[in-house]
């Protein structure tokens, strides 16, 4: 019999909370304190766990309010920049700004090799 690692339930329950945070914004995008609710309660088990949560859901958080970031419905998403171009969302409850890299080429730290540790 195999035990269940911490990090494989912590993971079940992280997930469970972000789908639920979808959920209740789908049915009645009014609902945002529930929503972020679910979010708290998702981020306090990761904490507690010691799990890292994955950029791309890092990028739909507002690190603020912890608020679910829905574009049209509790975010703002604009493409600025000249030169060059870069991802502006705006949280619509406290107005915090999130501003990401658009260029093509740009790797995430978490997505290079000197990132990645063996777990030997």
């Amino acid at each position: 019999m195999v035990k269940s690692c911490k990090g494989d339930t912590g993971h079940q329950r992280m997930n469970y909370l972000y789908q639920a945070a979808h959920c209740t914004l789908a049915q009645n995008p009014g609902n945002t304190q529930l929503a972020r609710f679910y979010i708290e309660t998702m981020k306090s088990v990761a904490a507690k766990l010691v799990l890292r949560l994955d950029p791309h859901i890092k990028r739909t958080i507002c690190k603020k309010c912890s608020s679910l970031l829905i574009p049209g419905v509790t975010a703002t998403v604009r493409v600025k920049g000249r030169r060059q171009k870069h991802m502006v969302v705006t949280c619509l409850d406290c107005k915090q700004v999130k501003r990401f890299n658009t260029d093509e080429k740009h790797v995430l730290w978490a997505h290079k090799t000197e990132a990645i540790q063996d777990k030997s």
